[in-house]
């Protein structure tokens, strides 16, 4: 998105901060409230101060300003923004004809050279965005970037616009004083505006460098890093290597930091406040820097304060803008097939069993027919192509349902017992574990490329019997599906031999006759668990696919690797169904929400992203953490969101407002492991400081209280309640825990590997 970036042009439209991000493709920081536009360069007009106002008399006063304006009408002409021509006419105060006029003629007016056409080629198209795109006063004439690259990661594009720089010996000047203003504004104010602090300490540095002012660049990191936020400490690091210009190019993190605009979200008052001060001091370096590299989401009311901003703060490119998170999101559960039971004499209740769970389990509540018919948040059940059941589906249906019967109510008096699964002299280095739904099996991904299955029941685990022998097998038997089983093959466990590479995700298909994992090798690999072989090996991702994650609904499943995207794929088809691009660093984790509309990824950057399987749309952004994310869960109800990073925090999300609802505190390491129980009454995360803790989440979930106000702001108020929500904390053995599991009837299950 293009921003008139010489100009103080007024960020605080009336019209709310919405139309920043409109259609138009112009509206960043600028709009023209209170119908006034500020000269295109504060630095050539005397009278920008706070108190001067220009309005038609720029368009026919001054030729310069007047084609300049010529310019940026014919270019939203061009573009087909009818709309957004008239308001700027309008604002401007040009007669109707004038654009007629001009577009007629191949040549501008006065010495400011041509003005364009209507017609005008795209190569045409930069120049006159030159127009607009005016450098500060004392920076010398460079190339300008075009619009048409200006979000494309090209690093001669995106690098060209640190060109555009002024006296370096200014710098530590401009940056003190907008130090000094805000620690000395009102404290209401002061922590909203600090804000600024970081992304403006990065730009201004990495002008510097890109300069070649290499020694200035130094002194200012020196002066300045010390007053960042800690959680950008990691980020600094990377920056305090970068100290020529030639190492800024091919530089990931750079690129990602220049090519998205760094969110701030500002109250309407702290924003006039930065507004006037910057126009009072003619500080035309910092508000370019505003305006090319920064996203003020303003709103009206009252600031927000520091422990509100740090909740949200963290990720690689600000918080997330208001308007991502308003996309309507189908939340609710799919409707439970309706499956006829078999009525036998041994079991005379088996003809309510559907029934059964519908009423007493919370869980099959909200997947009941009768209340799904009302949930205008469920998705229509075509809304995505899912797989029919299978004869095998509606039998492991049936096995489901009489099991739920059986399920514990757990509660903050009735907590799960915990059975952990200890991987012992796991020498080739234990990277990732799964369980299957039923519980019955237990996979673990290793670093030397292997990956192991094992039988947790006293069944062993059997091979299918070769071609010929199958031709022998009586197939209208009842036991037909234990005759196909290969006895002699039958054994505990089994090794799955195939990736070059560490193997760091694995998923069970939900039927439990697949197995996908992800390796180092860049590939997905999809292995039968009848026969123990790879059947598919899927490529797409260029470089490590950190996880994969089967559909609750089997056939679909998501990866995501270090090449920043998601991937979502169906079994049968070589290529990805859709590419989920927007992280600014690693996917590293994934998880299907449980309607299977939607996935949610966590990643490197700091956020977890929600995105619409049916079109690919982003449809929600949450920014909180302070280190990358791990671990992922959707409650049962498909309501809320549980994540868990580096910072040792679990942060729970209401997904279909889009806000954070909740903060857990207790651990001390990375959580890698989170898991709602069946009922969704209980929370539990496992950590690499080796505890396995429990929470209150159905105390967490309806203590939120979301009125309208917070919904639209995004502020919220999170209550430090973390010891009243902790229900329990289980050690381990020195034994991190690497994956939780509940099984049908709320036991806790969990495995990692012992680490003397």
């Amino acid at each position: 998105m293009a921003a008139v970036q010489g100009g103080l042009v007024d960020a605080g439209a009336e019209k709310d901060i919405k139309s920043e991000q409109s259609t138009d493709g112009w509206a960043n920081n600028n709009n023209t409230n209170d119908g006034r536009l500020l000269s295109a360069s504060p630095g050539s007009n005397a009278s920008t101060g706070s108190n001067s106002k220009t309005t038609a008399p720029v368009a026919a006063g001054d030729t310069e300003d007047q084609q300049t304006l010529l310019a940026v009408l014919q270019f939203l002409r061009k573009n087909k923004l009818s709309d957004s021509v008239e308001v700027l006419r309008r604002e401007a105060g040009l007669p109707e004809d004038l654009l007629d006029t001009k577009s007629g003629d191949s040549s501008g007016t006065g010495s400011g050279g041509a003005a364009g056409s209507a017609d005008t080629e795209a190569g045409d198209s930069s120049s006159l965005l030159s127009r607009v795109t005016i450098s500060s006063s004392t920076a010398a004439p460079s190339p300008k970037k075009a619009l048409s690259g200006g979000d494309q990661p090209d690093v001669s594009v995106v690098l060209s616009a640190y060109s555009q720089q002024g006296d370096p010996a200014l710098y530590e000047t401009y940056y003190s004083g907008l130090k000094k203003f805000i620690e000395s504004v009102l404290d209401c104010h002061r922590a909203e505006l600090s804000q600024l602090f970081y992304p403006l300490f990065v730009h201004m540095y990495l002008e510097l460098v890109y300069n070649n002012h290499e020694s200035e660049a130094k002194a200012f990191f020196e002066k300045f890093n010390g007053d960042q936020e800690c959680y950008y400490q990691d980020d600094l690091r990377v920056l305090s290597s970068l100290t020529k210009k030639e190492h800024m190019r091919g530089n990931e993190t750079l690129l990602d930091f220049r090519t998205s605009k760094f969110v701030l979200r500002i109250s309407r008052d702290s924003y006039q406040l930065l507004k006037r001060h910057l126009q009072e001091r003619q500080n035309n370096q910092i508000w370019n820097i505003i305006q090319e590299h920064l996203f003020i989401d303003i709103f009206d009311g009252m600031p927000r304060s520091k422990s509100q901003i740090d909740a949200m703060s963290g990720s690689l490119a600000g918080e997330a803008k208001r308007e991502a998170n308003k996309t309507k999101v189908y939340y609710g559960l799919l409707k439970e097939p309706e499956i006829e039971l078999p009525l036998d004499d041994e079991d005379d209740e088996a003809e309510n069993e559907e029934g059964k769970p519908k009423k007493k389990k919370p869980k099959k509540d909200s997947m009941g027919s009768k209340s799904k018919k009302q949930d205008p948040n469920a998705p229509s059940q075509n809304r995505i192509p899912l797989p029919e059941l299978k004869d095998s589906d509606k039998l492991d249906k049936i096995m489901y349902m009489k099991e739920a019967t059986k399920r514990i109510r757990l509660g903050p008096d009735n907590l799960p017992s915990v059975c952990f699964y200890t991987f012992l002299n796991a020498y080739q280095g234990l990277t990732a574990v799964d369980f299957t739904d039923d519980s019955s099996l237990l996979a673990g991904g290793f670093a030397d490329s292997t990956v192991r299955v094992w039988s947790i029941t006293p069944k062993k685990l059997c091979k299918v019997k070769s071609a010929a022998d199958l031709n022998l097998i009586d197939k209208e038997s009842d036991d037909v599906l234990e005759r196909i089983m290969d006895e002699k093959t039958a054994s505990e466990s089994k090794v799955l031999y195939g990736h070059s590479g560490p193997v760091y995700s694995i998923s069970f298909s939900p039927d439990r006759n697949y197995l996908l994992s992800s390796s180092e090798d860049g590939t997905a690999r999809l292995w039968s668990l009848l026969t123990f072989t790879c059947l598919v090996g899927y490529k797409g991702h260029n470089y490590p696919v950190w996880d994969t994650h089967f559909s609750p609904h089997g056939y679909y499943f998501v990866s995501g690797g270090h090449d920043r995207v998601a991937r979502l794929w169906a079994t049968d088809h070589y290529q990805p169904l859709r590419i989920f691009s927007g992280h600014l660093a690693d996917v590293t984790c994934t998880h299907f929400h449980p309607n299977s509309n939607y996935v949610a990824t966590g990643s490197s950057d700091r956020t977890i992203r929600l995105w619409d399987v049916l079109n690919g749309n982003c449809v929600r952004i949450f920014t909180g953490h302070k280190g990358p994310i791990h671990a992922l869960a959707f409650s049962p109800n498909g309501k809320f969101l549980a994540s868990g990073a580096t910072d040792g925090r679990v942060l729970l999300w209401d997904i279909g407002h889009g806000l954070m609802i909740g903060e857990l505190k207790g651990h001390t390491d990375t959580i890698y492991a989170l898991k709602c129980s069946r009922d969704g009454e209980i929370l539990a995360s496992g950590s690499m400081d080796n505890t396995v803790r429990l929470w209150d989440s159905m105390k967490a979930f309806d203590d939120l209280e979301t009125d309208d106000f917070t919904a639209a702001t995004g502020h919220i108020h999170l209550q430090d309640n973390s010891p009243e929500l902790l229900l329990g904390t289980y050690m381990t053995k020195s034994t991190p825990v690497v994956h939780l599991h509940f099984t049908r009837r709320n036991l806790l299950l969990a495995a990692g590997a012992y680490n003397p």
